[in-house]
């Protein structure tokens, strides 16, 4: 299982992510959390902003096809994209989010 993060200026946004990635089975739960404040350098200029971030919990076998949804749907040209592995999951909420995190019938 890994969990991987992002971060969007909007709140429309990070329910629009959060409801598809989860809608497609890539992701077998998303958490929204913020407003968190994030400095960082962008062209040459320090920034602060208001962000929200989402918190993916999927399968390895879902990683690569949530990352592209993600990149993809994302509102910024460069979008924080972090994915790490869990080292510990329990036995029920790993069987739940892997039958969770299947493609749904059309």
């Amino acid at each position: 299982m890994f969990i991987a993060w992002t971060t969007v200026a909007e709140r429309a946004d990070a329910d629009r992510l959060a409801t598809g990635a989860v809608a497609r089975g890539l992701a077998a739960c998303v958490q929204i959390d913020g407003p968190v404040v994030s400095h960082y350098r962008w062209q040459g200029q320090l920034e602060q902003a208001q962000e929200l971030r989402l918190m993916f919990k999927c399968p390895a076998s879902r990683l690569s096809q949530l990352e592209a949804y993600v990149l993809s749907e994302h509102p910024y040209d460069t979008p924080e994209w972090l994915a790490v592995p869990v080292e510990r999951v329990g036995e029920k909420y790993l069987s739940w989010a892997n039958a969770s995190s299947t493609t749904p019938p059309l």
